[in-house]
């Protein structure tokens, strides 16, 4: 290889963390020759792929940003105005750079471990906090993937609250007032028509009402922008027995009276405009909002505040067991990552600015669009609304005029038809814009008058009274001194990829390179709103077409959406698509789908919510799917047989040979084969879906494709389908006039600014870098196994004793021997400066181990010893030497006023305790609290910041 094609291959070099001599060190460790021996007997040759993958050849970090550049001003940075539930917004700089831009911030997974999890929780938690304040509701969850699901997750639990018997609803229709955002009917209409739920739109002033309704949504402000007075609605819909879901603004209600004070069940919408870039549709943390009836159904995660082992404050997620992957096909949401790292920027912009700050924002929005409302009116033009917060919306017979003359101010406005328009103004509109405007309806500027105290376009019937964000957190940090310190506080609490690896298996957590990252600040992709004018984002489209052509190639399918914006989104996508398609052939009653007994939570919720009957297929004593089990469920549904869902590898982490046979069965009886691809880091290049016999997959790209996890989202989950399901991929309203689309998001391109992270990663690694990574992955994992087997049970694996790029441990039998759980070895790992591996998933007391491709032989080495290390601690119980009640595991994790406490009253030394082994004290990660009380927590369920007097209690 010469010097300077060597130069195209150094990011390779770059994520992957075995060098050449490592490499070989650990295929001897493991007992084979070479990687390709390795790789032989791993996957099985009967669907191993006998040819390169059609992409490109990788190139340096260097030669990517400077094309990417090139591509990027492709895209139009207009003035936008168009609104829709979308805003251009300031970031605070110290947000940006120490938050946004900081892998100590967005390399976490959920914070399942919650003792080295508390600055994220405590974000989380202030979110909940800011947005129970705002919408004058007690509850709140972490946040949710967009606006328009939101709402259908709002249709969904009021559904389910009010119709026990599924099958059999007694209260089947969903009043949504016409003035809903049309991409959030879209996505209502969508998630209605598996459930048979009948979406009625309509007029809220003039809505007949009765029985049949479970509950309505409503816009506040609506889509027209106009403040509408909703209370007598709500008393109308609360008298039949229904629900109230009310879709709003959080800077809106800065000013106006908050949803719960109004009668509303539920308040939700998006959060962006706290700070988080447009980004051509996200990601965003929606946010959710609903009274303490609804505790045991919100979906998505709940922070609560418990108690730690030592009686101190300790924050975790609460109430887990109403979660999907617990409740499985019985869940009525399928949830799972969600918008954490946006939440925790919507929080901290709150946190910065204040309650008084947020006003004044508010404020100057306010009386911006009042005063370009009046000059407009002044002008001859007919303003519809007559109260409303940020958006005006006139009727004119110039609507084509006008957008020429836009368009040469490079301004966007919202053009609902030929005849109408609307313009929303922002945080970022100034003085100067409102003339700019003006100029363009050929207004005279002078005509502007802002200098008014008074907003009389906001009713006084609605204006707020109620105080909001009163808490100390939300008053003391405003300087950027103060804000910079406490975003490195909290943290500091966290365990990220950036101290150490984490190996949670089925969540493949990667590298996430900084080159692939850097891109999202820039403003050519940041400020682009996802309805521009397809003119204006000619940059987004091409990335967005070449990534598409990348996954196809990569899966051996024939189209992609990447619509999705999580992987549980794209498990519901995948099985609309098979859905529609059985539908489309005259085979709508085909409803019952398969399901492996081992198959994550996310499956059979999804498998529900897409109107289907789950029918779980066993599993063999060695992890393989029971194929003669298999063989009689689809004879016995084989006229009702739409489809089965399997993961492949398998969740065991084994690359099952029959899995031809299984798609082969499933398509001899008229069913689809749905591939989740949570394990897509062991196919790339080596397999694909395709070749396998799947006819969808989704992929989380948020694992095999770099995305990072955001300490629990953002993530993708694109889908890509053979030929015959292109017809029902997901579509949106914005590319079809205002017709349902099939959509599954709001943004047409669900979270399109991340997207750019895979295609990064694509894009520098190229054809041979991706197989390479795949290689890796399983070679990583394999030599932990070989160096863990002689002292750990390795639970499933292939036929010649290898793993794929992941494997499980047994813990169970420490239980007996020792007295010793799971959580104990967990929480002890954490001693040693590790985040634990998956517990309990999927079998219940083991542990899921994935290293990547991304961790080099030292820190798998470090990882092996301390595992090594809890062995023999685990020894000294089982014979005696060591207490079984006070012992290192037992009482872990130990924080460091434990350690330096003046009193130490255990059977092991404090050294023993804090520095098991050598390389811990070159690298001690401390966790800020002890071993958290999950049933204190549930069983006293506070969800919101504690008032300032809790604090002033706690000082005297």
């Amino acid at each position: 290889m010469s010097l300077f094609s060597n130069q195209n291959q150094e990011f390779t070099h770059r994520h992957i963390g075995p060098g050449a001599q490592d490499t070989q060190e650990m295929l001897h460790t493991i007992g084979v020759t070479g990687m390709e021996e390795l790789i032989g007997n791993t996957v099985p040759a009967a669907i191993r792929m006998d040819h390169d993958l059609n992409l490109p050849d990788g190139i340096s970090e260097a030669e990517y940003l400077r094309s990417l550049k090139e591509i990027s001003l492709k895209n139009k940075v207009f003035k936008t105005y168009i609104g829709q539930g979308y805003y251009d917004n300031n970031t605070p700089s110290v947000i940006q750079r120490n938050l946004f831009e900081n892998p100590g911030w967005y390399t976490q997974y959920t914070p399942y471990q919650a003792e080295i999890a508390q600055g994220r929780l405590e974000s989380l938690l202030n979110f909940q906090t800011m947005v129970c304040d705002l919408t004058g509701l007690p509850l709140a969850n972490a946040s949710l993937l967009d606006e328009a699901s939101a709402a259908a997750e709002a249709m969904a639990m009021f559904f389910h609250t009010l119709n026990k018997d599924h099958e059999h609803p007694t209260r089947h229709r969903f009043f949504v007032d016409k003035d809903v955002f049309p991409q959030t009917i879209d996505v209502v209409i969508t998630r209605a028509l598996p459930l048979h739920i009948e979406v009625v739109e309509g007029d809220f002033k003039t809505a007949v009402l009765d029985e049949t309704y479970f509950g309505a949504l409503v816009q506040y402000p609506n889509d027209k922008g106009s403040i509408e007075d909703y209370r007598s609605f709500i008393t109308k819909v609360h008298n039949h027995g229904a629900y109230v879901a009310m879709a709003t603004d959080l800077l809106a209600l800065t000013l106006l009276t908050p949803p719960g004070e109004l009668g509303a069940d539920v308040a939700l919408g998006n959060s962006q405009r706290f700070g988080v870039p447009l980004g051509f549709g996200g990601p965003h943390a929606a946010f959710f909002s609903t009274t303490d009836d609804f505790k045991r159904q919100i979906p998505g995660r709940i922070i609560g505040i418990s108690v730690d082992a030592q009686g101190n404050r300790a924050l975790r997620m609460a109430l887990q067991t109403r979660e999907q992957h617990i409740k499985r096909e019985k869940a009525t949401s399928n949830i799972c990552t969600a918008q954490a790292l946006l939440a925790n920027m919507a929080a901290m912009y709150a946190v910065y600015h204040g309650p008084d700050g947020l006003k004044d924002i508010a404020k100057r929005v306010a009386l911006l669009t009042q005063s370009l409302g009046e000059a407009l009116k002044g002008g001859g033009y007919k303003v519809r609304n007559a109260q409303y917060f940020d958006t005006v919306v006139i009727d004119t017979d110039n609507v084509a005029h006008i957008r020429a003359r836009a368009e040469k101010h490079e301004i966007n406005f919202r053009y609902y038809n030929n005849e109408t328009l609307g313009i929303s103004l922002d945080e970022t509109t100034t003085i100067h814009d409102v003339r700019t405007i003006l100029e363009v309806f050929e207004i005279n500027s002078s005509a502007l008058n802002i200098n008014k105290d008074i907003l009389h376009t906001i009713p006084s019937h609605l204006v707020r009274t109620s105080e909001f964000l009163t808490q100390q957190v939300f008053n003391s940090h405003h300087s950027e001194t103060q804000m910079m310190r406490y975003l490195k506080l909290l943290e500091n609490k966290d365990l990220s990829l950036n101290t150490s690896m984490i190996s949670l298996g089925s969540c493949t957590m990667k590298l996430n390179a900084a080159t692939e990252m850097t891109p999202l600040s820039w403003a050519h992709w940041g400020k682009m709103h996802p309805f521009a004018p397809k003119s204006q984002t000619e940059g987004y489209q091409q990335m967005c077409a070449e990534l598409e052509q990348y996954l196809c190639a990569i899966t051996a399918f024939d189209a992609c959406s990447l619509q999705p914006n999580s992987g549980a989104q794209g498990e519901y996508a995948g099985l609309l698509t098979i859905r529609n398609f059985h539908e489309a052939h005259g085979q709508g009653h085909r409803n019952v789908i398969l399901i492996p007994i081992s198959a994550h939570g996310t499956n059979p919720a999804s498998a529900v919510m897409a109107g289907y009957k789950v029918v779980v297929v066993k599993a063999l004593e060695n992890g393989y799917i029971d194929v003669e089990d298999l063989k009689l469920k689809a004879i016995q549904h084989s006229g009702n047989l739409a489809g089965i869902m399997i993961t492949y590898p398998s969740t065991y982490g084994v690359y099952e040979e029959s899995v031809k046979d299984i798609t082969q069965i499933v398509h001899e009886h008229g069913g689809q084969v749905y591939m989740d691809g949570a394990n897509m880091n062991a196919q790339v290049g080596l397999t694909a879906p395709g070749l396998i016999g799947a006819d969808v997959c989704h992929l989380n790209l948020h694992k095999t494709f770099a995305i990072p996890h955001g300490g629990g989202g953002p993530g993708m989950g694109p889908i890509c389908v053979k030929q015959h399901l292109a017809p029902f991929l997901p579509g949106h309203v914005f590319d079809t006039e205002g017709e349902d689309a099939n959509a599954v998001s709001a943004a047409p391109y669900g979270s399109a600014s991340i997207l750019l992270i895979s295609y990064a990663y694509i894009k520098m690694l190229g054809v041979h870098g991706v197989r390479k990574a795949t290689e890796y992955a399983i070679l990583n994992a394999n030599y932990m196994r070989a160096r863990l087997k002689d002292d750990y049970e390795i639970l499933y694996t292939g036929v010649n004793g290898t793993c794929a790029h992941e494997f499980i441990v047994d813990l169970r039998p420490f239980k007996k021997s020792a007295e010793i759980e799971a959580e104990d070895i967990a929480k002890r790992l954490i001693d040693y400066g590790f985040h634990a591996p998956t517990m309990s998933f999927p079998v219940a007391g083991t542990i899921m181990i994935e290293p990547t491709e991304s961790e080099d032989k030292a820190e798998l080495d470090r990882f092996c010893d301390a595992l090594l290390s809890i062995r023999e601690e685990i020894r000294a119980v089982e014979n005696g030497t060591a207490n079984k009640t006070d012992n290192p595991l037992k009482n872990a994790p130990h924080t460091q006023s434990v350690i330096t406490a003046d009193e130490w009253n255990h059977a092991y030394t404090r050294q023993q305790a804090a520095f098991p082994l050598q390389y811990v004290k070159h690298n001690k990660f401390w966790p800020s609290v002890a071993r958290v009380n999950n049933t204190y927590g549930d069983r006293n369920l506070i969800c919101t910041c504690e008032p300032t007097e809790a604090y002033m209690e706690a000082e005297g």
